[in-house]
């Protein structure tokens, strides 16, 4: 399937159907596209390359959208080698090709890449820079921290392409068709979530142009309803909640705290809180627990005490939270304990470092497993969390 901007902007990505864990870290069961384009004009250009893995699929893709050409530059928008992973064929290749990039990036290329010679070969671009290709004209804008410092997007002026880098880009293969905003959430949010000042920057300068397409280096090319996807990404950015509702997440050793946190979940949904999730720490996808966290505005967590401290999953998770920047929002706290409860202060502390998070009270303490005598505390927690994301709202 042709996937193409134009006729003269061309779609020479590949898709990656047998990558198990992208970053090594994030499940992706529907596999994941590097994306790559070719501007054809007096001069041509190719919009970055692709995973090593993908190299000779890659190269087929570029030789033949060439037609015989010779390409005159390759534009380095992101250095992380699911991107730049080719860019040493290709200067071997093309002897007389130019690359362009930030100066940050063309520091940083000789680190992936061991004895390559820029000599003569570079131009720097910086803010507000141009590239005259013929008819199509490159117009750079840097994109410090989204997610790598080296980064810039590219704004071709003609046709109204934004070549976005990371920005706007997702899980997935391209030939998987699926749903855009839940993969692209759980992209954004553990990819990007860190840093939500960078993007509202981008974003703001992004406001300033007149874009019809943009063109990620992950996930489908998008033409209509930009609205749509850029309302979304500066929610996101701003780290507001998109929808209402509560994730109950609980790590659960025997299965005592699991049936709190299910007997938790139907409270709030009995109270009108919106959306309730319920995700198990131990079993579920933690990207996806992350994804859900950031994108309701209350979280419970229940969570079994565990060797003087707090049970790993529980840990694991809030160790992703704080890492992503997690904040702004209404958090309750459930803990089990049989001798010595130690999860809740745990908790606690975890939590105390996150911007703008505010726990509710009653922290509620469940000795061993839960019992009619403990209802009185789960209903007034219910009633609490309740109540600050009505307020909140």
């Amino acid at each position: 399937m042709k996937y193409d901007i134009s006729t003269a902007i061309k779609y020479i990505g590949v898709d990656d159907l047998d990558l198990d864990l992208f970053e090594s870290q994030y499940v992706i069961p529907n596999g994941v596209s590097y994306n790559s384009y070719l501007i054809v004009d007096h001069k041509v250009a190719i919009m970055d390359t692709v995973d090593h893995r993908k190299e000779a699929e890659w190269l087929r893709n570029l030789d033949e959208e060439l037609g015989g050409r010779t390409p005159d530059y390759l534009v380095v928008q992101h250095l992380e080698p699911d991107h730049a992973g080719c860019i040493a064929s290709v200067v071997e290749r093309y002897p007389s090709i130019t690359i362009v990039a930030s100066t940050r990036a063309l520091q940083m290329l000789p680190q992936f890449f061991d004895g390559i010679c820029l000599e003569g070969r570079t131009i720097a671009v910086k803010e507000g820079d141009s590239l005259a290709l013929g008819e199509h004209t490159l117009h750079f804008v840097m994109a410090p921290m989204v997610h790598w410092p080296e980064v810039m997007v590219s704004y071709e002026s003609s046709e109204k392409v934004l070549f976005s880098a990371d920005g706007f880009g997702k899980f997935g293969a391209l030939c998987k068709e699926e749903d855009w905003a839940c993969e692209a959430r759980r992209y954004y949010f553990n990819i990007c979530g860190k840093y939500g000042g960078p993007v509202q920057v981008l974003l703001k300068k992004a406001a300033g142009l007149d874009i019809e397409t943009i063109a990620p280096l992950h996930g489908p090319i998008l033409r209509d309803n930009l609205g749509y996807y850029i309302g979304l990404y500066d929610t996101w950015s701003k780290y507001e909640v998109e929808t209402e509702g509560v994730l109950v997440a609980y790590a659960s050793i025997h299965g005592n705290t699991a049936a709190v946190a299910r007997e938790i979940a139907e409270l709030l949904r009995s109270r009108g809180v919106g959306k309730v999730v319920v995700t198990d720490l131990c079993r579920d996808d933690m990207a996806e627990a992350v994804e859900d966290a950031f994108r309701m505005g209350g979280l419970v967590l229940a969570a079994a005490s565990y060797d003087g401290g707090l049970f790993p999953p529980m840990y694991d998770f809030l160790h992703h939270l704080s890492m992503k920047a997690y904040k702004k929002r209404k958090v309750a706290i459930v803990e089990n304990g049989s001798w010595a409860p130690t999860a809740g202060r745990v908790m606690q502390e975890l939590v105390a470092g996150m911007c703008g998070v505010e726990v509710v009270a009653p922290v509620v303490t469940i000795w061993s497993r839960m019992k009619e005598s403990d209802r009185p505390q789960l209903e007034s927690l219910a009633d609490s969390l309740a109540a600050a994301l009505k307020e909140g709202k």
